[in-house]
């Protein structure tokens, strides 16, 4: 692979000339995050300063998602990159100066908004990767799509949004993007740090509702019943073993769980219905096409034993595919991370059960997703707090290896296509 003129060192230089900017950025958007499908302020900070970088803006895509079109006036692939922009419906317990303090509404009720999963860092890098290959527009070839996402945490009920919408509604086409790139900042990853994953990397989501339908009786007199809390029972540990004694678990990672159940108001009655919500996670199409067999047969197997009825809901109210890091775009793009964080720090990670909507980008075109380290050097990974908590916290200091690195995969990219 060949590299454009643009040496790294040159790169390491302007993002540690806009470093205090990216900052700044990270620190408005944590102090005032918005829910998912609600990010207008955010996209009309994000978009402003799009269009004062001279780029093609356009705002509204799925809702409230920006994209700036960087064109170098040469031939050449569109490389994208991505950033999500939703908060979470977390109350956030620290003493940061920018801590939030906004409220939302979800689902019908206010609820207090955090950036507890890191978007803000997301957002502010990518702006920052905007600037640096705006100002090497000469160097470029070919054009960038600056993609920031609204609603990777899922849209609230009876809504649609997130990469699933923005794909639907062409975010990938005129111009036809070529390859896609973007990453998570990890809480739990040493500042510094890449960690990357060829292949399935992240995985799907199938959530799915069971309800089963028995018969009411006195909780004295149980033999007058259809029991559907022992057929739940029944059911939820019987649905355990598609995973440990259906699948190859040396080839096929899989979960299947259950999130929620519902049934019954006393303790001595027995109710008609009981209601169970859970989620499958599946790394490679295989297992997923063998749950999605297995677990109809076991709810009604299980359901015909015991007398009662069983309605299955699967997927039950959206889906995400398996977030796939191209093969061959990982092996090119190696050199580019190693280069970036060097190669003590770029590390081969094992794929997570966590999902990514990043995946609908991924469906149509390759792409690679990495996680590169928000966690201070003196803080154990123990001791660092988790994802989607309120104490979640990541230093500044990381966000501009995430900035060297999106620029450096567009740069390298277009030098080698």
């Amino acid at each position: 692979m060949s590299f454009l003129s643009v040496a790294a060192p040159d790169i390491d230089a302007m993002a540690d000339e806009i470093e205090s900017d990216v900052i700044a950025w990270r620190h408005h958007f944590h102090e005032f995050p918005e829910l998912s499908n609600r990010e207008v302020n955010t996209a009309h900070y994000i978009a402003q300063y799009l269009n004062s970088l001279g780029l093609e803006v356009t705002t509204g895509i799925a809702r409230t998602g920006v994209v700036g079109i960087l064109d170098s006036g040469k031939p050449g692939p569109v490389v994208a990159l991505r950033a999500d922009m939703d908060g979470l419906p977390v109350l956030e317990q620290n003493d940061l100066p920018y801590r939030s303090t906004q409220t939302g509404e979800y689902n019908g009720q206010t609820v207090p908004v955090m950036h507890a999963c890191g978007h803000d860092t997301h957002m502010a890098m990518l702006m920052g990767a905007a600037k640096i290959l705006t100002e090497l527009k000469g160097e470029l070839r070919g054009k960038v799509k600056f993609i920031f996402q609204p609603a990777e945490e899922g849209a609230p009920a009876g809504e649609t949004g997130g990469a699933e919408i923005m794909v639907k509604e062409g975010v990938l086409k005129n111009p036809d993007v070529d390859v896609i790139f973007g990453l998570h900042i990890s809480a739990n990853t040493d500042v510094g740090t890449i960690r990357y994953n060829s292949g399935g990397t992240m995985a799907a989501v199938d959530p799915f509702k069971i309800v089963i339908k028995g018969k009411q009786a006195h909780g004295a007199y149980p033999w007058k019943s259809v029991d559907p809390v022992v057929t739940a029972a029944q059911m939820i540990m019987s649905i355990q073993t598609i995973v440990s004694r259906e699948l190859r678990l040396i080839d096929d990672a899989a979960v299947v769980s259950i999130g929620s159940i519902h049934g019954g108001n006393r303790s001595n009655i027995i109710p008609n219905e009981v209601e169970l919500v859970g989620t499958i996670r599946t790394l490679n199409s295989d297992a997923r096409d063998h749950i999605y067999e297995a677990l109809p047969r076991k709810v009604q197997g299980i359901a015909d034993s015991m007398g009662a009825q069983a309605e299955l809901t699967l997927p039950l109210d959206y889906y995400y595919p398996i977030t796939y890091n191209d093969p061959a775009l990982t092996e090119a793009m190696l050199p580019t991370m190693q280069r970036t964080a060097g190669v003590e720090n770029t590390r081969l990670s094992k794929p997570v059960t966590g999902a990514e909507d990043f995946s609908f980008f991924q469906e149509q075109i390759p792409g690679l997703y990495v996680w590169v380290g928000g966690k201070p050097l003196d803080v154990s990974e123990e001791d660092s707090p988790a994802h989607h908590t309120p104490e979640f916290f990541v230093d500044d200091s990381g966000m501009k290896l995430g900035v060297r690195l999106l620029t450096n995969f567009t740069l390298d990219y277009m030098a080698a296509n």
